[in-house]
């Protein structure tokens, strides 16, 4: 079993480390199964290794500067492809170069963005760990974006506009260069744009009911996948009075750098303690932090968000549960369309408020503290948080879910692999 994560995330890293955790933990799937990794570069292959994995790297290597490239496209910074043609077909060569030597019989990925071509290429079949929040119906329905246009009948209209909108992002960001890729290898291209999501089998690493989405067949809800043990409380953080609230300030590792360094700096006098893993995000950038502010590395994210009062969150779906599983109020500014949708999902729930990211950075800001300070003093919100963190602690553990999908799909032989990964669908 190939895990292929996008080693410069940390998000999408982790949970590929737990998926794999789960694998080894359990005694079936680790009869059935032996774990490697693959990467084409990022800060978090040594985090794969500290978990006891081999990390096969692969060539063409991500430089840092491709890295950033690729992450301000994501994060909607850039309006431009994330790779070029000849790009992606050098990391489908070096994809097609490694798994010949490693003979995968599957391979399980988040968002390595030339893994499906690769396996399309093998015939081997694709495992996605996704959200609802990827799937079409989610577009279709506005992406949460569209949630409070009334009245219904203009929200559908409103809906059937921004559908394109959403596809055409998707498409020229990513999938155009897989497609060309694809043309070039003499494959089939990935049409419509977002079937480029669908593998033979989807683990949705959320919970039911996180969305309204009805899961298609071959979609399997596991729970939340978040990381466990990877990182310990730093010392500054233990030593925080405990005579204000207390906000947990996360971006993952994707966050937008100058928009971490405005709220950073935007917490000065305010009526609250504020604990931010941002360090890396604010790497190069002359910031002042607050004396309210304690700006560290990475955190054991759950333990963190029980001893805090609320979450403010770039809307990853790793933050989001972890958020929620902590029973903490959260107030998000997504980084990208997946990210909104997400937030969404809490904001349904009673418990979030979701501000625009937006170039004026002052509303922006702004509007921040004034969602900050509502939910703070709100009681139905933070009930509502706690009602639902009981409601989906049974989901907590996506890894053991995972494992038992894994070994029921592709545990036995080759033989059965589905035929229609073997045709390379």
């Amino acid at each position: 079993m190939l895990f292929a994560p996008a080693a410069f995330n940390l998000a999408e890293t982790s949970r590929m480390i737990e998926i794999a955790k789960g694998v080894r933990a359990d005694p079936v799937a680790r009869e059935a199964f032996s774990v490697r990794f693959i990467s084409e570069g990022g800060d978090f292959e040594e985090l794969i290794e500290s978990n006891g994995f081999e990390v096969e790297r692969v060539a063409p290597r991500l430089t840092p500067e491709k890295i950033a490239h690729v992450l301000a496209v994501n994060d909607e910074e850039k309006f431009a492809p994330a790779y070029s043609k000849k790009e992606m077909i050098a990391k489908v060569a070096g994809d097609l170069a490694a798994v010949d030597r490693l003979k995968p019989d599957v391979v399980v990925t988040g968002s390595y963005l030339s893994m499906p071509l690769t396996c399309r290429l093998r015939g081997i079949p694709l495992v996605w760990a996704v959200q609802s929040t990827w799937l079409p119906d989610f577009f279709a329905t506005g992406a949460g974006t569209t949630d409070t246009v009334k009245p219904r009948w203009f929200k559908r209209l409103v809906d059937a506009v921004l559908y394109p909108v959403f596809r055409s992002w998707m498409w020229f960001g990513f999938i155009h260069s897989v497609n060309q890729a694809a043309g070039h290898y003499g494959a089939k291209t990935f049409s419509p744009v977002l079937t480029f999501f669908q593998g033979d089998t989807t683990l949705v690493a959320e919970p039911p009911g996180f969305s309204d989405v009805a899961l298609p067949d071959a979609h399997f809800p596991i729970g939340a996948l978040l990381p466990e043990q990877q990182f310990t409380m730093p010392v500054e953080v233990e030593q925080i009075p405990n005579d204000f609230p207390l906000v947990y300030f996360a971006m993952g590792s994707s966050g937008v750098g100058h928009i971490v360094k405005e709220l950073i700096e935007s917490f000065r006098g305010k009526p609250y303690r504020v604990v931010a893993p941002v360090r890396s995000l604010l790497a190069g950038q002359d910031v002042a932090v607050p004396d309210n502010v304690t700006v560290t590395d990475w955190l054991p994210a759950l333990e963190m968000n029980k001893r805090a009062d609320i979450a403010l969150i770039h809307g990853g779906i790793g933050t989001v549960l972890t958020a929620a599983l902590a029973g903490k109020p959260v107030v998000g500014i997504g980084m990208q369309p997946e990210q909104v949708a997400n937030i969404s999902c809490l904001v349904e729930k009673g418990f979030a408020r979701r501000v625009a990211k937006s170039r004026n950075s002052r509303k922006m800001v702004a509007a921040v503290h004034d969602a900050l300070s509502t939910l703070l003093s709100d009681e139905d919100a933070r009930r509502a948080a706690v009602e639902y963190a009981a409601s989906i602690q049974d989901w907590a553990d996506g890894s053991t879910r995972a494992a038992r999908t894994l070994v029921d799909r592709y545990g036995s032989t080759r033989g059965d692999i589905p035929r229609s990964a073997r045709n390379g669908r």
